[in-house]
């Protein structure tokens, strides 16, 4: 009987014990699935500099937030779909195999398709995404009905400042004397895509109101552009005040300098985002010096925004190199999604999700982050996310303008002295 009691006791307590750990098994899975972040970005293609800083950027958000524990006890994945060329097939088939994954529960990029279409394909999933290019796109979607598009906002601000604001930071350069503008000619280079195109024709807008002569219009097929001798000799013909070349592919913007610089002419010369890509300044070295471009939501890197400096110092630690505009954009773009995950409280919530990414009020890397309720752009303005000019020196980037934000002043780009 004894033998028995003791049998029956012993079965009790491994009955008990299997029961306990099957329970902790069961709920260490509750507490430790993992919550998938889609990314589309061009890892392959003539973007890849920049796909590959999306992914960069990503990566080392999720890194730190799954080293602090996560989220509930839930870990991150980042998941990669590469657009290749931002062509519309390659798109579509990235969003689609990302939506299919019902462990993704937020999806994000620097930009996917230029024209952005693939906004209306997460408003029919209902999946939060944050976009951080291309803003004229954007707003043409959403504006005419935000309340169907409560998935999807901005990091960027409207792009209107990139239309109008190279004319008056130019012409205030001539009235500080800092320049000095004799004929008010201005020459005007775009790619044929939705980005470079749209602020091309908002320059021309601009200068043409404010009394200037545009001497070279051209319009180059969109794509790897590497002889751009034929429009330099146009511009060479009817030397200009200002040369500027609106096309944002880093290689295509680096042999148009290259080349330009064979035979510079005595002109400002702006170029558009492709400087702010690591990439351009190894790819033109010496040239880059003196190289004026502005950003829309790049990182405040001054002392009044330490956030920026923190951020470009954790990337460089990491990956050895130095972060342009997106892989700062993409860490703060993950971390925005872990602030609303915790104020939704439940990643598969995708309504509490989108819209307490709405309510974003924040400092980031960029500026004071809040969102328009009727575009679900960024706030534009001195006080919310500025649009900054940065002149390049010697292979490194000074911030000049907007005043109270600025770590150096202009100097004379060397071709004009």
């Amino acid at each position: 009987m004894i033998c028995n009691a003791v049998g029956r006791r012993v079965r009790q307590l491994v009955l008990g014990a299997s029961v306990a750990a099957l329970a902790a098994a069961a709920s260490t899975a509750a507490f430790a699935d993992t919550i998938k972040i889609g990314l589309l970005a061009p890892l392959t293609g003539p973007a890849a500099a920049d796909g590959q800083e999306f992914q960069r950027g990503a990566q080392l958000a999720i890194d730190e937030i799954n080293a602090a524990g996560g989220f509930d006890g839930n870990t991150f994945e980042l998941v990669v779909g590469d657009v290749k060329d931002q062509s519309a097939g390659n798109v579509t088939s990235a969003v689609e195999r990302l939506l299919g994954d019902p462990e993704v529960h937020f999806m994000t990029t620097g930009y996917a398709s230029l024209t952005n279409f693939e906004i209306d394909n997460m408003a029919e999933a209902e999946m939060p995404y944050v976009i951080s290019a291309t803003s004229q796109q954007t707003r043409d979607i959403i504006a005419p009905e935000p309340d169907k598009y409560g998935c999807c906002w901005s990091l960027t601000p409207s792009f209107d400042a990139y239309n109008t604001d190279v004319t008056y930071f130019v012409e205030k350069l001539a009235a500080d004397g800092k320049i000095q503008l004799p004929t008010k000619k201005v020459a005007i280079i775009s790619s044929d895509n939705a980005y470079s195109k749209t602020i091309s024709e908002g320059m021309k807008k601009t200068f043409t109101e404010k009394g200037w002569t545009i001497t070279v219009d051209e319009l180059v097929p969109f794509g790897e552009v590497t002889d751009w001798r034929a429009i330099l000799a146009k511009v060479r013909e009817n030397v200009p005040d200002v040369v500027i070349n609106t096309d944002y592919l880093p290689g295509n913007s680096a042999s148009f300098l290259n080349q330009f610089m064979e035979q510079p002419t005595k002109s400002l010369v702006f170029l558009q985002y492709a400087p702010s890509v690591p990439e351009f300044v190894e790819l033109t070295k010496k040239n880059s010096t003196g190289i004026i471009y502005n950003l829309l939501g790049g990182p405040l890197t001054t002392p009044k925004n330490p956030r920026a400096a923190e951020i470009a110092d954790k990337y460089k630690a990491k990956y050895g190199v130095e972060s342009g505009t997106y892989g700062v954009a993409l860490y703060e773009t993950v971390y925005l999604y872990l602030d609303a995950l915790k104020k939704a409280g439940d990643a598969t919530d995708h309504q509490a999700v989108m819209k307490a990414l709405g309510e974003t009020d924040k400092q980031v890397a960029a500026g004071r982050l809040k969102f328009d309720p009727a575009t679900h752009l960024a706030i534009q303005g001195d006080d919310f996310i500025p649009i900054t000019f940065f002149q390049i020196w010697d292979g490194q980037r000074t911030l000049i303008s907007p005043t109270q934000y600025a770590t150096g002043e202009f100097k004379i780009q060397p071709w004009m002295q």
